[in-house]
């Protein structure tokens, strides 16, 4: 479930994140939202354009 909202944040999102603004925006843990990346990162539904920062494909 966390994988979803953290997919939502990153798409309504017009920039890219580090994993502690999307935890904020998400309201989720960090550890949460860590998991949820590395998750969506082997779905290739999110790509880091650069270090520690993500955005939504």
């Amino acid at each position: 479930m966390s994988k979803e909202i953290v997919l939502s944040v990153l798409k309504n999102s017009n920039k890219p994140m580090r994993p502690g603004e999307i935890a904020e925006a998400a309201g989720l843990d960090k550890k949460e939202v860590d998991k949820a990346i590395k998750a969506l990162k082997a779905e290739e539904k999110i790509f880091s354009p650069k270090n520690c920062f993500y955005q939504a494909k």
